[in-house]
């Protein structure tokens, strides 16, 4: 599982984990009564169910504004199972005993005791660098470019943004200014899902503060560069500090997903067929009609 940021407790690091903090807040996917009903049939066995793909697919679409793809489903079900194994064996081991019974409380505990297992030492320079050259994208200062939009009033057909740029390199429109938008050392690996790829390749390659039209994915817009960014690579020695707070906090992190995953053993996990709605699925992707076991 991922890091975060090395300032915050451990515990709390990897319950901030996106895809744990997302089953989180989203009450844990489903109800205690529907818990203590299977439970109460089988309690060493748990099923992936139709219902729970559903919810898991809802809460994802209503997060992201997208559904999700077949391996982003497989890793909410990994979560959604070690939430289930920490609460039933939370429950096992008593640890609801004084509590409200609440499912996230209980999960807690259970984690807390995971945690009390934890036992990271310190690694040598080998191991670390060897790290942080996998990871060096976190720390790599990546390329950014900062761009102004102007704006254009009514339609916006290649023709007229063209004629728009002509105007506006000639600083005719006084008040083109009333539509611009400055997009401010905007990385450029984030232009392509916002813009489309053919133009996050010409933006790079326009002359600064010079108006050009370019075609994006929603139309033709009227952009300028003002500033590029080269990327950066990290500097080890300067960073150390922050780079062994991170592989510390990462290292853990896995020491708690393989526990996590070692309680699974312990359980018979079912999962159910399921085809997700037709409007459920991404574009395109006609093979993410069944999603079983991860």
């Amino acid at each position: 599982m991922s890091s975060v940021s090395p300032t915050e407790p451990a515990s709390r690091s990897w319950l901030r984990e996106p895809l744990v903090h997302f089953a989180i807040l989203g009450g844990l996917l489903f109800g205690l009564d529907h818990f203590l009903v299977t439970r109460a049939e089988d309690p060493r066995t748990i099923v992936v169910s139709a219902d729970v793909n559903n919810e898991l697919a809802e809460i994802f679409a209503s997060s992201r504004n997208r559904p999700p793809t077949p391996e982003e489903l497989k890793s909410l079900q990994k979560v959604w199972l070690d939430n289930e194994v920490l609460y039933r064996e939370g429950i096992a081991n008593g640890l609801d005993k004084g509590d409200t019974m609440l499912k996230d409380r209980i999960i807690f505990k259970s984690l807390g005791v995971i945690e009390s297992t934890v036992k990271v030492q310190a690694p040598d320079d080998k191991t670390l660098k060897d790290w942080f050259e996998k990871h060096r994208d976190k720390y790599d200062e990546v390329p950014r470019v900062t761009f102004e939009e102007a704006a254009l009033t009514g339609t916006s057909t290649e023709a007229a943004v063209r004629s728009f740029v002509k105007d506006l390199n000639a600083g005719t429109p006084g008040d083109a200014q009333a539509g611009l938008r400055v997009f401010k050392n905007r990385p450029v690996a984030t232009l392509d899902g916002a813009y489309g790829s053919s133009f996050t390749k010409e933006l790079q390659e326009q002359p600064l503060n010079v108006w050009v039209a370019l075609n994006t994915t929603d139309g033709w817009r009227a952009v300028r560069v003002t500033e590029r960014r080269a990327a950066v690579p990290a500097d080890f020695e300067q960073l150390h500090a922050t780079i062994l707070a991170d592989w510390k906090d990462a290292t853990a992190g896995d020491q708690r997903t393989a526990a996590v995953r070692e309680l699974w053993k312990k359980y018979k996990i079912r999962y159910e067929p399921w085809t997700p709605p037709a409007a459920a699925l991404p574009a395109g992707s006609a093979a993410a009609a069944t999603v079983t076991k991860p």
